[in-house]
């Protein structure tokens, strides 16, 4: 495993299940249409929605449900059921919010999200972050979002960064194969246990230690 580099000139973020505890309800939501289905949902079944976009969702969920002609249908109902999940309320996972913080005072940060914009704003406000972000890129705002490599692309432009010079944090397969197409270095902590996930830098959570000594270090000789 590498070393976090100490020569970045951006950090971008994923959102769901990295930056906010909204796996949770996207969980519920899907635990729910498979069961109307006659289906359970564990891991498995989370492994196969875990990081896609909603219409990638739907088709996934459509082809394991035996219905390959109801993506449209179970993609709306999936984003009616974690919009009702999100208005719940939905925390910051540990470790979120001081390192977003630590690391926007020596580069220029943003999210890269594969949510919808609707639900992308609904879960950094609901966990208090939305305030430590100018540039954040949904999902329904590139031509094609993740695993393509279009959403980290757009956002290392924004921020005037080379993407190999940057930094990208994720938690799934999906946005890993973006991060990784894009050229960015990929730090990856894991929001499904015992996934063999690629990466450069592997933790389990974003409060360890080294995140915040790595990001406390950022700025000299970078881009601002």
């Amino acid at each position: 495993m590498r070393s976090l580099p100490s020569s970045t000139e951006a950090v971008v973020f994923d959102c769901d299940g990295l930056l906010v505890d909204t796996e949770a309800c996207w969980t519920v939501a899907e635990t729910a249409i498979f069961a109307a289905h006659g289906h359970p949902f564990g891991p498995e079944q989370k492994a196969l929605v875990i990081g896609r976009t909603m219409e990638a969702a739907g088709e996934a969920m459509a082809q394991y449900l035996g219905r390959p002609g109801a993506a449209a249908e179970l993609t709306a109902e999936l984003l009616e059921r974690v919009r009702k999940e999100l208005s719940r309320g939905a925390a910051a996972l540990p470790g979120a919010a001081e390192l977003v913080r630590a690391c926007r005072a020596a580069v220029p940060i943003a999210v890269a999200s594969n949510s919808p914009r609707e639900l992308l704003d609904a879960a950094l406000w609901s966990a208090g972050l939305t305030d430590y972000f100018t540039h954040t890129f949904a999902a329904d705002e590139v031509r094609s979002p993740k695993p393509a490599p279009e959403l980290y692309l757009t956002a290392c432009e924004k921020l005037g960064a080379a993407p190999k010079r940057s930094v990208a944090f994720e938690d799934s397969a999906t946005g890993i194969a973006s991060a990784r197409a894009a050229g960015l270095y990929v730090a990856v902590v894991p929001s499904l246990s015992g996934a063999g996930l690629d990466h450069d830098w592997l933790g389990t959570s974003l409060a360890e230690r080294e995140l915040l000594d790595w990001a406390g270090q950022l700025g000299d000789g970078t881009v601002r």
